[in-house]
């Protein structure tokens, strides 16, 4: 058999509904079938396999990876596939059309290439306060690519010589960010493909906010410990960022187009002073956790 030339891995835990959606989204490529195939990468979901492969219904790969976390379940998802180029993407989100097209279209011009994530909301009515902050603030991966130097694996494209060369993703820390700066610390360019996009929906709550920025401060901390001279240092000054950060960003609430009513612009600026806020607390709540342990 002929391997396809493009292996998508979809990691996926608990949201069968979401992934029946980007299944779906996947179907639709402008791309032959042939030059593709995609790997559900299972973290072990209740549902179980026979449920999910209902779901998947002859449309993909499963694989059951028993190691939890998305970067495990990536790394799974890789072993299973056989593809030339690889190219990550979330289970809850929708891919364009063109997404496969131009995404491969951008590896003529870096080694790594990451994507446009645009928030989508599920719903035509009013925007409570986590989807406006999500609209303006969630996934800005052309900010994280160009001026950070990572794109999330929610929309990233590699080869699979390349991803071999770099190494699997790493767990219990910013997988997306470590593995990005590993590849370029070794030579490989990094670059933005905004014609490569997918659709992701926003956190409909404070909680689900809440549970998302407990995940990256926690592995981000794990981040800078791993990485950087004066870790904790430098992880409580930056800190100090976060409750300053809301006058800047409060001006980019009250301007951008994304938000076109001004109920949405204050419901934007309340999430945004209790988001910074909490996470100014958590940030101390991590370092003294991690000095007593």
């Amino acid at each position: 058999m002929i391997a396809p030339r493009i292996s998508v891995i979809v990691p996926h835990y608990n949201d069968p509904l979401r992934l029946k959606l980007c299944l779906a989204a996947l179907a639709e490529q402008s791309l032959s079938p042939k030059e593709y195939e995609i790997i559900v990468a299972d973290n072990d979901s209740p549902q179980g396999k026979k449920a999910l492969d209902q779901i998947i219904a002859h449309r993909a790969t499963l694989v059951i990876v028993k190691t939890k976390g998305a970067g495990p379940a990536r790394n799974g998802g890789v072993a299973k596939s056989r593809g030339e180029i690889l190219a990550f993407t979330d289970c809850d989100c929708l891919p364009d059309r063109l997404w496969l097209e131009k995404g491969m279209k951008a590896l003529d011009r870096f080694d790594i290439v990451g994507g446009r994530v645009k928030v989508r909301m599920e719903h035509g009515g009013p925007m409570n306060p986590a989807e406006a902050f999500e609209t303006v603030f969630g996934f800005d991966n052309e900010d994280y690519v160009k001026s950070k130097g990572f794109t999330v694996t929610a929309n990233l494209f590699c080869l699979r010589a390349d991803f071999d060369r770099v190494g699997p993703f790493q767990s219990d820390i910013s997988e997306d960010k470590e593995w990005c700066h590993r590849a370029t610390g070794m030579g490989l360019k990094l670059g933005y493909a905004p014609d490569a996009l997918v659709h992701h929906p926003p956190r409909r709550s404070w909680p689900e906010l809440r549970t998302k920025f407990a995940r990256i401060d926690r592995e981000t901390y794990a981040w800078f410990l791993a990485t950087r001279k004066h870790g904790r240092v430098k992880w409580l000054l930056r800190s100090f960022a976060l409750p300053l950060s809301i006058i800047p960003h409060g001006v980019k609430v009250m301007t951008t187009p994304r938000l076109r009513r001004s109920a949405q612009r204050f419901a934007a600026l309340s999430m945004l002073a209790r988001q910074r806020l909490w996470r100014f607390v958590n940030a101390w709540r991590l370092f003294l956790h991690e000095q007593r342990s």
